[in-house]
């Protein structure tokens, strides 16, 4: 009786491995919008996005949705309250907590920024087909379904 062949493992071709090299290439492309136009860095960004997409939220949710550190959601809350595009709010039913969210100005950076999204979204569908992209996007959804205890809120 014949040995089965084994298979070898190949990094290029592991899913975790590949989403998380996709997911770096077009965050690190977007990036160049939001770091040169507006000067946020990456989680300045994401706090942003989520504050602009959910409205008024803590803290500890922007780091149970997005998947960042707490200190790194930390600093980066300071840094937009000090150039004006944050404000937080302490929490009626309890004094502990603290509401962020985006001030007009905040709102409209969100929304500029949101325009450039639809934009960098409009050349991905130029570049893999608009089709191909809604199935990508069906996909990656699926892939996110498999594994609920990573949706947090959204």
């Amino acid at each position: 009786m014949r040995n089965a062949p084994q298979q070898v493992f190949d990094l290029e071709c592991f899913l975790p491995y590949l989403l998380n090299q996709a997911a770096e290439a077009s965050s690190r492309s977007f990036a160049t919008v939001y770091r040169e136009e507006f000067g946020m860095t990456r989680t300045q960004w994401r706090v942003m996005a989520n504050l602009g997409k959910f409205g008024g939220m803590t803290a500890s949710e922007i780091c149970q949705i997005s998947h960042i550190e707490k200190t790194k959601v930390s600093r980066a809350v300071g840094q937009l309250q000090e150039i004006g595009y944050l404000m937080r709010s302490r929490a009626k039913d309890d004094k502990r907590r603290e509401n962020l969210s985006l001030t007009p100005s905040g709102q409209e950076v969100f929304r500029k920024l949101g325009a450039r999204g639809l934009a960098y979204q409009a050349q991905l569908a130029a570049a893999l087909g608009a089709e191909r992209l809604a199935q990508l996007e069906a996909m990656l959804q699926e892939v996110r379904a498999l594994h609920p205890e990573m949706a947090g809120l959204a």
